[in-house]
């Protein structure tokens, strides 16, 4: 197994086994294979060590994977919390972001159905 910024790649297609890595998905993996002239239908275990070298430091240098990524993404949603935008709010009570209908979808971002029983006044 192949290990590229942090993450164990299986042995696959590089083009596939590239977007393994959080922040890399396949136009980009194409882009990456394509820039390093790596040829992205072999598999990771026929590369050799310079083409893996090449793979590792291209990413290191072109795209923020990983750790990186992940705390950016932290500190953005948490910046649009603290300044009470829209979007922030909508994260804080749990429902989706960008326009989806609550009625009777977004059953990821809401959970399970929750029933409620209707009081009935005296």
């Amino acid at each position: 197994m192949a290990r590229i910024a942090g993450v164990d790649l299986p042995n696959k297609h590089v083009n596939i086994a590239l977007t393994y890595v959080y922040g890399i998905g396949r136009s980009s993996a194409n882009k990456i294979c394509e820039a390093t002239n790596v040829d992205p239908h072999a598999h990771l275990n026929d590369l050799s060590e310079d083409d893996l070298t090449k793979l590792r430091k291209y990413i290191d240098e072109n795209f923020k994977t990983e750790g990186r990524l992940r705390s950016e993404i932290g500190l953005n949603i948490k910046r649009l919390m603290d300044i009470g935008s829209y979007r922030g709010l909508r994260h804080r009570k749990g429902l989706p972001c960008r326009g989806q209908r609550t009625r009777t979808n977004s059953r990821t971002r809401k959970g399970k159905k929750k029933t409620v029983a209707n009081k009935k006044k005296a």
